[in-house]
Formats: structure tokens, sequence, C-alpha cells
């Protein structure tokens, strides 16, 4: 039988520990915005607003994972500890969190530009699991 017992801090620099889950996110972003820069976006606006959408991304995937981690899995230690939600740095993030984050910062960024927001929801599909 399996044990997982590997330590979860990739690293650490000085009192500061980088965990292997939140570089997982970091090389996910960064992979998915070269790969739609790169490949999938032709289009010179499109390119320069995908550019100003990857924040609404970043946002959605950070807010959405802790709040979905919070209500998912603990929900009744983090309403007796209201100040501990936004506390990310102490662990805690949800996939299904940030997947429903990312799909509700794409329906702002699109009525916020007055876009389809059904198409941009379909598009972000593509690399969403990345």
């Amino acid at each position: 039988m399996f044990i997982n017992n590997f330590d979860p801090v990739a690293f650490q620099v000085f009192s500061i520990e980088v965990r292997w889950y939140s570089l997982a996110y970091i090389f996910g972003l960064v992979f998915g915005w070269i790969y739609c820069n790169k490949i999938l976006i032709n289009d010179q606006n499109k390119k320069k607003q995908f550019d100003d959408y990857i924040t609404y991304i970043i946002l959605g995937i950070i807010i959405g994972g802790r709040l979905g981690y919070v209500f998912i899995y603990n929900p009744s230690y983090y309403l007796k500890n209201l100040t501990e939600i936004p506390m990310i740095w102490n662990g805690g993030m949800s996939f299904h969190g940030a997947l429903i984050g990312v799909i509700f910062s794409t329906y702002i960024f699109s009525k916020k530009n007055n876009q389809n927001e059904s198409k941009e929801i379909l598009e972000i599909g593509k690399i969403e699991p990345l």
C-alpha cells in the first residue's frame, strides 16, 4: 500500500515556503498564457484583451480556489474562524472552487467588455485543465 509522505514544500527562501501546489498553479497559468498568445489567439486586438483578461483569471483562481476549499472541505472550522478564510499562505486551495472562480470571473469580464460570455467560457475551457 502506498502512503504519501512527501514534503509539500518545494523549497524555502528565508522564511517563505514555496509549495508544490502553488508551483502547479503558477506553471499552469504561465503555460496557459503562452499557449493562448502563441497558438490559439491570432488577432492582435484579442491578444491585448487577453492580457487584461488574465488578471481576472488569476483573481478567479485565487478567490474561487480558497472559497472552494473553505466551503467544500472544512466549512464548520472556517465558520467558527472567519478571520482565517483569507489566509491562503496556511494552505488550502480547491481546484473545483478555482474552476468556478474562473467561470465567474470570465462572466464578469465578458459583461464588462460587452462580449458573449458563453463563447468566452467555451474558449477558456480549452486551457482550463492546465
